[in-house]
């Protein structure tokens, strides 16, 4: 296991998966992430406007690199529905080398990835 302090793992909910999937590829499309989990039919439960609330979401995991999260943040903020999308940076520790070296590849541009 190789030890990290430059990936992370990035928490979007959207209000659906076919929502969920259009962010994803957006991100996917801009090499803003290498690789997003879109689990559907999550429930949320949350305060807004002080106002207890519950709804039906999609939530989405995305893996990228410290040095893409503004731009990802960017990216989400301007394409998503609600006025306040969920956007929580998780640090990642550490991971598998292999896998930590194809994410450093896939969130290069091509022309890069292939020097």
């Amino acid at each position: 296991m190789k030890h990290t302090g430059q990936h992370v793992v990035v928490l979007v909910t959207a209000p659906d998966v076919k929502s969920a999937k259009a962010l994803a590829s957006a991100a996917l499309e801009a090499r803003l992430a290498a690789c997003v989990n879109v689990i559907p039919k999550i429930q949320s439960f949350f305060w807004w406007e002080g106002k207890l609330q519950k709804a039906d979401e999609a939530q989405m995991v995305f893996k990228t690199t410290l040095a893409k999260i503004e731009e990802l943040e960017k990216l989400v903020v301007d394409k998503h529905s609600y006025d306040t999308p969920e956007f929580l940076v998780l640090p990642a520790s550490g991971g598998n080398s292999q896998y930590l070296e194809w994410l450093n590849a896939s969130v290069r541009p091509v022309e890069d990835a292939a020097k």
